[in-house]
């Protein structure tokens, strides 16, 4: 009989947990659950893995995202006294921050283009949530190693800008799945050597780090679109990385309210209000009056999710008097990853409302934002903003209205491939359910159509 050696660090991190062997088993199905894995954990397998025995396939990163939760630090499976599993290299890759930001980017470029399953199926890291709050980094006494003979100026910087911008409306018509691998492969073969190339000034290397902080947010929220949470936090850290390092006032913050929505969205708010401020802070007095409407937005939407009804309400108010009072300054490169910052305005400021209650002025706000943007461009937002108006509706017991902005928010779904979208459609006909028995025509004509898009997806 074989004798098995207890884990002595595993106890001390259950131990110091709090966690009974039952809530530490619950938790560990909820991370493997956001990953698409369906596990039976119990409390006897916590038993029998404290007593030395080794949790089967991925379960050993489940436990250790779960228990970085609860300790609020990052967590490795050696931290816990466990092997990582044989196809992990490194199963905290991207979600630190120091050294060179491409060090971390292009291991995870391989891994992407290898369809490595640890990256893609990655839990979110409510831990290294707060990095950005705690990164500092003397960005005057870092410099660009020269790998490359090759001397780069503002041309090269305007021809990455318009690549990336091309990437990006892409996306908004087709999806985040499509065109996914061609822009890792364009920002590893051709931005990561612009990044490390001579530069003819310090300006233009602030552009081209910055230029290429946008193009790896985009591969977070394409990333985040395909619903690999785990994958688009890693990406955003590394974007935020690359806007420090960049300089350039705003951007960084940016990033971190990028970040703060994320957590927003999987009901994670441990750091959303301290990203937001953070964000807020960065940027406030230091860019353009729209520019800042975008952050004040974002804060506002964090403080609500905080329960501070009057200071959020406020806030979005301030966010959309700066909307309409702007000069017409120019609009950051990076400030534009969702188009016209009124539409993004409109948007959040209704999510502002339906967090406190107000589901009117909520759905006037999401037909806003809704006509607010090209249609033809950003046909994947324009729907979703469509979806969450017809939910807005719904819980107003518009029932026949929800239904014409859903037929809405579906005419604008043709060729995109996106979880999200596909999800909403979902989520459309589980909501109408309890109409169906009902007999209304608009509801069995929409529950049809529902039925047939997702079986075309």
């Amino acid at each position: 009989m074989t004798t098995r050696t207890p884990n002595v660090q595993l106890s001390a991190l259950v131990a110091e947990s709090g966690l009974t062997y039952e809530a530490l088993a619950k938790a560990v199905r909820a991370v493997a659950a956001e990953c698409g894995a369906d596990l039976r954990t119990n409390k006897s397998n916590v038993e029998h893995w404290l007593g030395g025995s080794l949790p089967r396939g991925d379960t050993p990163r489940y436990l250790a995202v779960a228990l970085s939760r609860r300790l609020g630090r990052l967590l490795t499976t050696a931290d816990l006294g466990l092997p990582s599993p044989a196809e992990s290299e490194d199963e905290t890759i991207g979600l630190s921050l120091g050294g060179d930001p491409l060090d971390a980017l292009l291991p995870m470029w391989r891994y992407e283009l290898d369809r490595r399953r640890f990256l893609t199926a990655s839990a979110y890291s409510a831990a290294s949530a707060a990095l950005p709050l705690s990164h500092v980094q003397d960005i005057a006494a870092r410099t660009a190693a020269a790998r490359t003979g090759y001397t780069v100026g503002m041309a090269e910087v305007a021809a990455v800008r318009d690549m990336i911008h091309t990437f990006s409306e892409m996306d908004e018509r087709h999806g985040g799945q499509h065109g996914r691998s061609a822009l890792v492969t364009y920002l590893r073969d051709d931005v990561a050597p612009l990044c490390r190339a001579r530069f003819r000034t310090g300006e233009v290397r602030q552009q081209m780090l910055s230029a290429a902080g946008r193009g790896v947010h985009l591969l977070g929220w394409k990333s985040y679109d395909a619903g690999q949470q785990g994958l688009a936090q890693r990406y955003y850290l590394q974007s935020y990385a690359l806007a420090a390092e960049s300089g350039l006032r705003g951007h960084d913050g940016f990033v971190m309210r990028t970040m703060a929505m994320q957590g927003l969205k999987l009901h994670r708010p441990e750091h959303c209000l301290g990203l937001a401020e953070t964000g807020l802070n960065r940027a406030k007095g230091r860019v353009d009056a729209q520019t800042e409407a975008l952050f004040r937005v974002v804060h506002a939407h964090t403080l609500a999710k905080s329960g501070k009804r009057r200071a959020a309400l406020a806030e979005a108010e301030h966010a959309r008097t700066l909307l309409t009072g702007a000069p017409g300054d120019e609009v950051p490169f990076w400030a534009l990853a969702w188009g016209p910052p009124a539409a993004s305005v409109y948007s959040r400021t209704a999510k502002v409302h339906e967090t406190v209650g107000d589901h009117r002025a909520a759905a006037e706000q999401y037909a806003l934002a809704a006509t607010a943007r090209p249609s033809e461009t950003y046909a994947r937002i324009v729907a979703l903003d469509l979806v969450a108006g017809a939910e807005m509706h719904l819980k107003r017991g518009s029932i026949e209205q929800a239904c014409a902005t859903w037929h809405r928010a579906i005419d604008h779904m043709d060729g995109v491939r996106s979880v999200r979208t596909r999800k909403a459609v979902s989520r459309m006909r589980g909501d109408l359910a309890r109409f169906r028995a009902r007999g209304l025509r608009c509801v069995a004509d929409l529950d049809e159509r529902g039925r047939d898009f997702l079986a075309a997806a």
